[in-house]
């Protein structure tokens, strides 16, 4: 019983990054030509890995489990500007914005994190 479960879970959590996978944009391939379609999915491949780095270490509220629709309309496309001011870049998010909290969280986690050694 104890086995059936395990594979079964591991088998879930399959499906749920090929669910994953095709809502980011590999369900709709662009071209009938191949080395497109490579491209496309190298570059949904790495949308995929990047949503999921900052589901696992940035986001701390129910946006840590949020499927990629919900994370694109409440946290990639926040109408936010860029703004530079005493050499030091940033991003003003509007105030009326209801994931700003959030966003503006996740944004102090990777800033807090620690540079990769070369």
């Amino acid at each position: 019983m104890q086995r059936a479960d395990t594979r079964h879970r591991v088998h879930a959590r399959v499906d749920d990054d090929v669910r994953t996978t095709k809502d980011t944009g590999l369900g709709h391939l662009p071209s009938k030509q191949w080395q497109v379609n490579k491209a496309c999915c190298a570059a949904v491949t790495i949308a995929v890995d990047l949503t999921a780095w900052m589901r696992l270490y940035a986001l701390t509220s129910a946006l840590a489990k949020a499927e990629p629709k919900t994370l694109r309309y409440q946290i990639f496309q926040t109408p936010a500007r860029l703004v530079q001011a005493r050499r030091y870049r940033g991003l003003r998010l509007p105030r009326t914005w209801p994931w700003a909290t959030d966003l503006a969280t996740a944004i102090e986690i990777i800033r807090r994190m620690p540079m990769p050694a070369t």
